[in-house]
Order: structure tokens, then sequence, then C-alpha cells
């Protein structure tokens, strides 16, 4: 599975915020623990119904998203 596939965006399902395979677990959850220190393995143990490659998934979403460039409409 491709890895932006994993990630799902449903208006019903945490106010429409980018989730992982559309449970209830956000990537900027995902991205915030990593980022706060804590390893794939705990976060993994954390959320025991997430995997590795969502973990994986989330990283890659997030980066994408930090190269996107937002233009105001004319």
């Amino acid at each position: 599975m491709e890895p932006l596939k994993r990630i799902t965006h449903d208006p019903a399902v945490m106010g429409g915020r980018p989730c992982i395979r559309g449970m209830r677990v956000t990537v900027g959850t995902v991205v915030g623990l990593l980022a706060s220190g804590h390893s794939v393995d705990e976060v993994l143990r954390s959320y025991p119904y997430l995997e590795r490659d969502d973990v994986q998934a989330a990283l890659s979403y997030a980066a994408w998203r930090a190269e996107e460039v937002e233009l105001p409409l004319t």
C-alpha cells in the first residue's frame, strides 16, 4: 500500500483532520508524539491498532504538507 493511501480525510471523523486509515488517530498526534521524543515503538505500544507503516505514512504526509505552497486567490 502506498504510504499516503493510509491517510484519510472524513468530515465525520476528527473534524476532517488527516487520520490514519479512518481511525480516530490523527497524523498530528503521531507526528507530535515523535517530535516530543517518543520512539516509534512507544507510539505503537500506546496505539496497538496502528502499524509501523502507519507511522511512516504520517511522517510522509507531514513532510509532503510542509513542502506544499499556498498561494492567495486573486
